[in-house]
């Protein structure tokens, strides 16, 4: 894998994590494209480290939030525990389908660009939708954690927007925009953790010196741009603009079905 790859990979995964247009499913059409066997031999590790970087962006930008709910816990403040637990539900739906279902999760990442265009076509559908939905003021109930957290364990699927689904799922749920994405952000941080710390313990997680390297560089640029395109999100989804998103995924979706049809002609 070349060092600009790394590069347009990280951007590709920093940008797109955030907004909702699939940031994994960015990611295997770019190694389509780029075509490079070292990527294909890489792609799950490559992908986690990516999203280790933005894991890490979201924790800068809501450093704050997140300080607030720590202090939160230690001093048994009720909100900031009932929070995290929150948190923590939703989690669940995403964990337990990771842990059982890996080997079968790692086979969509394997250049299957048909069907990445076709769950960016049912991202943009639900984009759309949730774009029309009411503004209100109201948080993150109990039940509201656990849809969302399907929403999130429906995500692992490569076109499907992990933040779009959340956050649309949210919004439909009538919670606040802002609140919405605080949560969306803020609940796929320890999966990313728990997946780093699963894939550095297990026995196949041995990387060369060069291969390293890549994945710094990656690394840094998916780090940098989510710090820039998380805030963009935020004041994105303030002002309801998600419409716009669900015309890009489907206008990609379009351009993958068709070049897919040449390629192959």
């Amino acid at each position: 894998m070349e060092f600009i790859e790394s590069i347009i990979l990280g951007i590709i995964q920093g940008v797109t994590e955030f907004l909702p247009v699939s940031s994994s499913g960015h990611l295997e059409i770019a190694k389509y494209v780029l075509d490079d066997e070292s990527i294909s031999e890489k792609s799950l590790l490559f992908t986690v480290i990516l999203h280790f970087g933005t894991a890490l962006s979201t924790i800068l930008v809501f450093w704050k939030d997140i300080k607030e709910i720590v202090l939160g816990l230690f001093k048994g403040q009720k909100e900031d525990l009932n929070f995290s637990l929150k948190i923590i539900i939703s989690m669940i739906p995403a964990a337990i389908v990771g842990v059982l279902f890996d080997d079968m999760i790692e086979q969509f990442f394997t250049g299957q660009i048909i069907l990445v265009a076709c769950m960016l076509v049912i991202t943009g559908i639900i984009l759309f939708i949730a774009d029309r939905a009411k503004s209100t003021d109201k948080k993150v109930g109990w039940v509201d954690a656990i849809l969302i957290g399907i929403a999130q364990m429906i995500a692992i699927l490569p076109g499907i927007s992990r933040s779009g689904a959340t956050i649309s799922t949210s919004v439909l749920l009538g919670i606040d925009r802002y609140k919405a994405a605080r949560f969306s952000f803020l609940m796929v941080v320890p999966l990313i953790f728990g997946k780093i710390a699963k894939d550095v313990l297990s026995d196949e997680f041995m990387v060369s010196r060069e291969i390293g390297i890549e994945l710094i560089v990656g690394f840094l640029a998916a780090f940098i741009t989510g710090i820039f395109a998380c805030k963009w999100m935020i004041a994105l989804v303030r002002r309801s603009q998600l419409k716009y998103f669900s015309y890009y995924c489907f206008a990609v979706a379009i351009i993958v079905f068709i070049f897919t049809y040449l390629y192959s002609a």
